[in-house]
């Protein structure tokens, strides 16, 4: 991996972003073809509540959103992960998974309680991420619906997320 830096999401970051995660996510058989709309219902709607970007020398190579979630059981300071998105030609040289380290540190740091992503069991558990039979988000494969603790007891029941994920 060439050296990148990790910061903030800036004021005219958000052409690139949406560029970025289109490509992205182009040929993934899993996608919808709309996380780069998501991440810009996310953003005009005041629900990315933390938005990284890496870059190196030229441009902006990965990033990462999360968005405040609500769990049915009253669960407070919980946060989606995703979409995390990495320009295909870089992608497997670590820069999505510096980024969700880089995610995951500072929401602890802002006293995050958890954690929630829909995504692959085998990719996620290297970050702590796990199924727990406990949560919920209906309507997807269970396996796939993972959560990271960070403070706290585990939350138990149903997650809802913002608007823009529909």
């Amino acid at each position: 991996m060439s050296a990148i830096a990790i910061r903030h999401e800036a004021h005219g970051d958000e052409p690139a972003i949406h560029a970025l995660t289109a490509a992205a996510f182009r040929d993934m058989p899993f996608s919808d073809g709309d996380e780069q709309d998501l991440v810009d219902a996310l953003r005009r709607d005041g629900d990315l509540a933390l938005s990284l970007v890496a870059e190196d020398a030229h441009r902006i190579v990965g990033h990462i959103a999360f968005s405040a979630v609500s769990i049915s059981d009253g669960s407070s300071h919980w946060y989606d992960l995703g979409p995390v998105s990495v320009w295909p030609e870089v992608q497997r040289q670590g820069i999505g998974s510096a980024l969700i380290r880089h995610g995951i540190a500072e929401l602890r740091e802002r006293g995050a309680h958890g954690i929630v992503l829909l995504g692959s069991p085998t990719y996620y558990a290297r970050f702590g991420f796990e199924h727990d039979p406990q949560l919920a988000y209906p309507g997807t494969p269970p396996e796939y619906f993972q959560r990271l603790v960070l403070e706290g007891r585990p939350p138990r029941g149903i997650v809802k997320y913002p608007p823009a994920f529909g």
